[in-house]
């Protein structure tokens, strides 16, 4: 049986991940590994703290464990990914590809949302990465909801995803699509009615990853 470990920086995402792997991934075997100060130290001192060696680590555990494919649920360490899947000779997927790829056949204006410049920055990049190598042009609005990270550290669920959802009416009325930068945000779409396309990693992300397994 093929297995697939995903490897994340929150456990948050890890049940949504798993009702997701059930549906899209009935025939592969799911592995969970997390280390949750990473994105702190991404902050603080991502050289100092080995957040690059850390994620080596956690690719390579994952391989001695029987691993045909890793994907990195976070956006946060996404940019790790393809220097990681060279060196070790292993698939290492990112959540977020699939639908950055999305958002950029949806439309030129594209918001994207995030709740920490450690993720809003890389998933930036990544939007751009990909609309390069599709010959498109976008225009991004990149925006930082102040509050929500702290609001949902803190068990404020609630707090977090009513600031999320003011951020995404607002920027829907702007913009052909919004991009929600970190997995952990999904929750907070459910509330919004738009008919701006508000995109998400983790369905998305299950679903580019089963297209690619065998």
């Amino acid at each position: 049986m093929t297995r697939l470990a995903f490897i994340h920086t929150g456990a948050v995402v890890i049940p949504t991940i798993t009702t997701l792997a059930s549906t899209y991934l009935p025939g592969v075997e799911t592995h969970h590994l997390l280390d949750d100060k990473i994105v702190a130290d991404l902050g603080r001192d991502a050289e100092g703290t080995g957040v690059r060696q850390r994620l080596r680590d956690l690719v390579h555990a994952a391989q001695q464990g029987g691993a045909d494919a890793v994907m990195f649920s976070c956006s946060s360490i996404s940019g790790y990914a393809a220097g990681l899947q060279d060196e070790l000779g292993i698939p290492v997927l990112r959540i977020d590809e699939a639908m950055a790829d999305e958002a950029v056949r949806s439309g030129e204006r594209v918001a994207v949302l995030a709740t920490l410049p450690t993720t809003l920055a890389p998933t930036v990049a990544l939007l751009r990465e990909r609309a390069e190598a599709a010959g498109r042009q976008v225009e991004v609005q990149e925006v930082l909801i102040e509050g929500a990270f702290e609001a949902v550290s803190s068990g404020d669920r609630d707090r977090h995803d009513a600031l999320v959802a003011e951020a995404i009416t607002t920027q829907a009325a702007q913009v052909d699509v919004v991009v929600l930068a970190q997995a952990s945000m999904a929750s907070a779409a459910e509330a919004v009615q738009t008919d701006t396309p508000v995109l998400t990693s983790p369905e998305l992300g299950v679903r580019r990853a089963a297209s690619l397994l065998p």
